[in-house]
C-alpha cells in the first residue's frame, strides 16, 4: 500500500519530503519552533565529541550518557553500543577529558560497579531539554534539565532488585575524593573532586543532592574500578594528562527499589560547586514538583526563546536541521556556575556572590577557540548572559589574577596560547553584548599586554625584538609554538586597541594597533611565509611550511593568513592580491590538512581562510569555497561535524556561514559577506531591531552572489553595512550558480594597518654608545645602564602610551621615585607613576616631569656598564638621545 502511494507523488515531492531540495522560496516560511529541528546526535561521532543528553541554554546541569570509549568532555561516542552511566556534567569537545562528574546508571539484580549496558539507537531519542533510552536491561531512563537541577525518570521491569548506582569515582579524569550521605529513605546526597584537564593541576568540586519521588528499600557502598584518564589525540595541548590520585572516600554507591508493582522511579537532582546545602536550594528552585512533562516543556521554550532569535526560512531540511543544530551547540557553553542564591566558588578558592546588577557568574572558556566565532554570536543572539559571562571574566581576573585562557569551572589550566580573554572580551562589547565593567575589563586586557603575566609568556620579546624568538624560553604556562603565539598576541593587540578606540582611549588605541603589526617580524617575504626567526633576527635554517615545528595545532601553510585584522597588509607583503589569491586558491585546495599543505577546516587556525579572498579582489571564490566547505563537512548526521567542536566555536562558524558572513576581526563588528545558504533569514539584535537576509534564489548549487542591495540601495562591498548590527535593515541578494566575477571585487573589508611604535635603541651622545639593559634582564631593579650599542633586545625601547619608555617587558624608572641629582635609573614593572614617564626636552634631552630632571650619563663617561642617573638638565652631550 506505502508503495502504491509512493508512485503517485512526484519525484520532486518526495524529495522535498526528504529534505534532499529546497522548498520554493514562495512556499517556505519562516521556522517558529526551531527548537524541534534540533539534532543533537549531530557531532556525537568521530572527533566532534558533542553530546546528546538534556540540557538549557548555558546550563549548570548537563545531563547526558556516556559510552565506554568515551572521548573527551562530552563522553559520548555514538558507534559504541552500551552506556556506562548518565553524568550530571559536560564539555562540548574540549579536546581533553573532563567533567562528566557523578554517573548514575540504572541496573538491575546484584550491584556491579563496573556495569556497562547494551543499548540500541532504535530505543533512543533526544531534542534540547530531553534524553530518552531503553536499555538492555529492560529499563527505560528519560531525562530533563533546569538550569541547576534535572529530572530523571527510570520505568525498571517488575523486580524487587532495581538499583541506581552513583559511580562516585566515575568523573572523566577521576576524582581524589568523593562523599556520600543517605539524608532520608527518599534523599541523598554527596560530592565529588576532580580535575587536571588537560594535566593541569587544579581541582574542583562538584556536591549533589538528589530526591526520589518514593522510598527505596537498601542502599550501600561499593569499591569501585579505578578511572584512569587517557590524553586525548583530537588537540595538542603541550601537556601531559596527569592521572588523579587515589580518591577518598567511596567508589561507588547505590539505592535499590521493589519495582515488582509500581515500576516508575523519579529521581529530581540538584548541583552546586559550593556546597550541598545550595544543591538542595538550586534543586527545590528549579523543579519544586515531580512534573516531568512541565520541566521537559520548560527546557523546549527555553531553547526556543534564544535559538527563534535566528528564524530561516528555506534551505532543504536536512540544512535547517544542521543549522539549528549547530546554532544550539553554539549555546551550550560557558555554563551558569553560580547558585541560585548568587553565591560561586572564585579562582581564589573563596565564596563569592555574584555582581549587583548581573544574574549569574559563568564558567568554562575554551578561549582559544571560540574567541573567534562563538563569542560573537553568543553577543549576537543572547546579550543578557553574555554581558552576565563578560563580567564574570572580569571576575575571574580580580579574583585570580588572569582573564580566563582555557578555563575549567574556577581553575585556570594555561592550555593553548596567546590572550583569548582580550579578543572575547572586545568581541562581546562589538556585537552588542555590553552590560558589563568596561572600564574594569579594559584595565585588564592593559595589564595582560603590558607587565609580565602568566598568560603572555615571552611578553618581553614582544615588545622587543617584536616577536618571539624560535629558541626562546618561557618556563610557565604552556608556552609553545612561538610563531602561533606571536600571531595570537598580534590579534589580541587589535582587539585591545579596537576595545579601547570604542571606549575613548585614542593613545592606548593606536599604541596596541600598531604593536598588532608584529606579525611582519614574522613574515619572510622570501618565502612568503610566516617563519620562526631567531633571537639574532635570523631566520631558522630548514624551514618547511609543511612542519609543525614552532606552530600550534598547525602549519605555516595554515598560520601564514593569520592576520585577520589586516589582511590587505598581508596580501602587500606577499606582493599584491594575486599572490595572496595564488596562495589561497593552494591551501584551500582541500579541507582536511593533508600533508600540512592544506586548510583544516576542522580546527580553528583555519577558519579564516575561505573569507581572506573578500580581501584579494575574489569574493566569488569565498562563495564558492566557504560552500564546499558547508558542504563537506556539514552533515545531518553523527559523524557531521570535522575536529572538536571546541565548545561551540565550530558550529558557531557554521551558523555564520549560513547567514551569508562573518566575523573576520575580533574586535570589531565587521563582518566578510559570503552568499547566504537559506531564501530568508530575520536576526533579532541586541538594540532590539531585526536584521534580514532575503536570498530568494538560494540553493546549494547557487553560491555566487551576482548582485545585492541594503534596504533597496545597491551594494557592491564585500562586506555587511555597518549599521547591520545595530538600527538592522534588510541585505538582499541575487545569487545564480555561474560566478559573477566583477561583483565587489574592487570593494574588500577593511584591514587595519596601525603605525608601529617607536622601536629602537636610544643612542647617546657619547659616540658609539647606548641606552641598555644589564645582561638583558627582566627583574624590578635591573641596572639600565651604559654599553656598546649592539642591536640586541636589551637595546631596543620603545614608547609606551601612557609616556613611559619599556624594554626587555619594564619600564626605564626612576628609583625609589626620587627626585635628587644622581637618582640611578633602572627597569622596574610598569605601573604608570610619574618615575616611568619621559618627555623629549631640548637638544634631545629625555627629561623625567616628575623631577625636572634629564636621563644622564654620569659624568659623561664611555665606560660600559655605568649606571644612568636624572640630573639637572645642562644640554650636554651625556644627556642627548637619539632614537631610531
Amino acid at each position: 500500500m506505502v508503495l502504491r502511494i509512493l508512485t503517485r507523488l512526484s519525484a520532486a515531492t518526495v524529495l522535498a519530503s526528504a529534505g534532499l531540495i529546497p522548498v520554493p522560496a514562495s512556499a517556505a516560511s519562516l521556522v517558529t519552533d526551531p527548537a524541534s529541528l534540533v539534532n543533537p546526535f549531530i557531532g556525537t561521532s568521530n572527533a566532534a565529541d558533542d553530546f546528546p543528553g538534556a540540557d538549557v541554554p548555558f546550563g549548570m546541569l548537563q545531563w547526558s550518557p556516556d559510552t565506554p570509549s568515551r572521548p573527551d568532555g562530552g563522553g559520548y561516542e555514538y558507534k559504541d553500543s552500551s552506556i556506562t552511566g548518565f553524568s550530571l556534567t559536560h564539555l562540548s569537545g574540549p579536546g581533553c577529558g573532563a567533567d562528566g562528574d557523578v554517573p548514575i546508571l540504572p541496573t538491575v539484580g546484584a550491584v556491579d560497579t563496573g556495569a556497562s549496558i547494551s543499548f540500541s539507537h532504535s530505543n533512543e531519542s533526544a531534542s534540547p531539554g530531553a534524553y530518552s533510552v531503553g536499555l538492555g536491561n529492560g529499563v527505560t531512563t528519560e531525562l530533563t534539565t533546569a538550569l541547576r537541577s534535572g529530572i530523571g525518570r527510570f520505568t525498571f521491569p517488575a523486580t524487587s532488585q532495581a538499583n541506581l548506582q552513583f559511580k562516585l569515582n566515575g568523573s572523566q579524569n577521576g576524582t581524589t575524593g568523593q562523599t556520600w550521605t543517605v539524608v532520608s529513605p527518599t534523599e541523598v546526597s554527596g560530592s565529588v573532586t576532580s580535575g587536571h584537564f588537560c594535566g593541569a593541576g587544579f581541582t574542583y568540586t562538584l556536591y549533589f543532592d538528589v530526591v526520589f519521588d518514593r522510598p527505596f528499600s537498601t542502599s550501600g557502598t561499593a569499591a569501585a574500578p579505578a578511572v584512569t584518564p587517557k590524553a586525548s589525540p583530537g588537540k595538542l595541548h603541550g601537556t601531559a594528562t596527569t592521572e588523579a590520585a587515589p580518591a577518598a572516600g567511596p567508589g561507588s554507591a547505590y539505592v535499590r527499589f521493589d519495582t515488582t508493582t509500581d515500576r516508575t522511579v523519579q529521581a529530581k537532582v540538584g548541583i552546586s560547586y559550593v556546597s550541598v546545602a545550595n544543591a538542595v536550594a538550586n534543586r527545590a528552585a528549579d523543579i519544586p514538583a515531580f512534573d516531568f512533562a512541565a520541566t521537559k516543556q520548560a527546557a523546549h521554550d527555553s531553547w526556543n526563546a534564544l535559538l527563534g532569535r535566528i528564524q530561516v526560512a528555506g534551505g532543504t531540511a536536512a540544512q535547517q536541521r544542521v543549522f539549528y543544530t549547530a546554532l544550539y551547540h553554539s549555546l551550550l557553553h560557558p555554563n551558569v556556575f553560580s547558585d541560585r542564591n548568587g553565591q560561586y566558588i572564585g579562582f581564589d578558592n573563596q565564596v563569592h556572590t555574584v555582581a549587583s546588577g548581573h544574574s549569574a557568574h559563568y564558567a568554562n572558556f575554551s578561549g582559544w577557540d571560540i574567541y573567534r566565532t562563538q563569542a560573537q554570536l553568543s553577543a549576537l543572539v543572547a546579550p543578557a548572559q553574555t554581558s552576565d559571562i563578560a563580567q564574570s571574566m572580569i571576575a575571574d581576573y580580580a579574583q585570580g589574577g588572569t582573564l580566563p585562557k582555557w578555563a575549567q569551572n574556577n581553575g585556570e589550566t594555561y592550555v593553548m596560547v596567546g590572550d583569548p580573554g582580550t579578543a572575547i572580551l572586545a568581541s562581546y562589547y562589538a556585537f552588542g553584548a555590553r552590560n558589563f565593567d568596561t572600564a574594569a575589563a579594559l584595565q585588564a586586557m592593559l595589564r595582560e599586554a603590558s607587565a609580565p603575566n602568566n598568560v603572555r609568556p615571552g611578553l618581553n620579546a614582544t615588545n622587543a625584538p617584536g616577536y618571539l624568538p624560535a629558541n626562546g624560553t618561557y618556563q610557565c604556562c604552556n608556552f609553545y609554538g612561538p610563531v602561533s603565539t606571536q600571531l595570537e598576541y598580534d590579534t589580541a593587540d587589535f582587539a585591545l586597541s579596537a576595545f579601547a578606540g570604542a571606549l575613548g582611549d585614542t593613545a592606548d588605541q593606536a599604541f596596541y594597533a600598531g604593536r598588532a603589526q608584529n606579525w611582519k617580524n614574522t613574515f619572510n617575504a622570501a618565502s612568503g611565509f610566516m617563519q620562526p626567526r631567531q633571537a639574532d633576527g635570523s631566520w631558522t635554517g630548514g624551514f618547511d611550511p609543511a612542519s609543525g615545528s614552532n606552530f600550534v595545532e598547525g602549519t605555516s601553510w595554515q598560520y601564514t593568513g593569520m592576520v585577520p585584522f589586516n589582511v590587505a597588509g598581508l596580501a602587500a607583503a606577499r606582493g599584491g592580491n594575486a599572490s595572496l589569491a595564488g596562495y589561497l586558491d593552494s591551501v584551500l585546495s582541500g579541507f582536511h590538512g593533508s600533508g600540512g599543505t592544506q586548510a583544516d577546516l576542522g580546527n580553528e587556525p583555519s577558519l579564516e581562510l575561505p573569507w581572506e579572498y573578500d580581501y584579494a579582489g575574489q569574493p566569488y571564490k569565498t562563495q564558492k569555497v566557504v560552500r564546499q566547505v558547508q558542504d563537506q563537512i556539514w552533515t545531518d548526521a553523527p559523524g557531521g561535524l570535522a575536529g572538536n567542536d571546541d565548545l561551540g566555536a565550530m558550529s558557531a562558524w557554521y551558523v555564520f556561514s549560513a547567514l551569508g558572513f562573518y566575523p573576520m576581526t575580533p574586535g570589531t563588528a565587521d563582518l566578510a559577506l559570503g552568499s547566504p545558504l537559506f531564501t530568508q533569514a530575520v536576526v533579532t539584535l541586541p538594540s532590539g531591531n531585526t536584521l534580514t537576509v532575503n536570498a530568494p534564489a538560494a540553493a546549494d548549487n547557487a553560491p555566487y552572489v551576482q548582485s545585492a542591495t541594503w534596504n533597496g540601495s545597491s551594494w557592491n562591498n564585500a562586506y555587511a553595512p555597518a549599521p547591520a548590527l545595530t538600527a538592522g535593515g534588510t541585505l538582499a541578494f541575487a545569487l545564480g550558480t555561474s560566478a559573477n566575477t566583477a561583483w565587489a571585487a574592487s570593494n574588500p573589508p577593511p584591514s587595519y594597518d596601525g603605525t608601529l611604535p617607536h622601536l629602537g635603541p636610544l643612542t647617546s651622545g657619547i659616540a658609539g654608545k647606548c641606552a641598555d639593559v644589564a645582561q638583558s634582564g627582566t627583574a624590578n631593579g635591573t641596572h639600565v645602564q651604559l654599553y656598546t650599542c649592539n642591536n640586541t633586545g636589551a637595546q631596543k625601547w620603545f614608547s609606551g602610551a601612557d609616556g613611559s619608555l619599556q624594554a626587555q617587558g619594564g619600564c626605564l624608572d626612576v628609583s625609589n621615585s626620587g627626585t635628587a641629582n644622581g637618582t640611578k635609573v633602572q627597569l622596574w614593572q610598569c605601573n604608570g607613576s610619574g618615575a616611568q614617564k619621559w618627555q623629549a626636552g631640548t637638544a634631545g634631552s629625555l627629561v623625567n616631569p616628575q623631577s625636572g630632571k634629564c636621563l644622564d650619563d654620569p659624568g659623561s663617561t664611555t665606560a660600559d656598564g655605568t649606571q644612568l642617573q636624572i640630573y639637572d638638565c645642562n644640554q650636554s652631550a651625556a644627556q642627548r638621545w637619539t632614537r631610531g
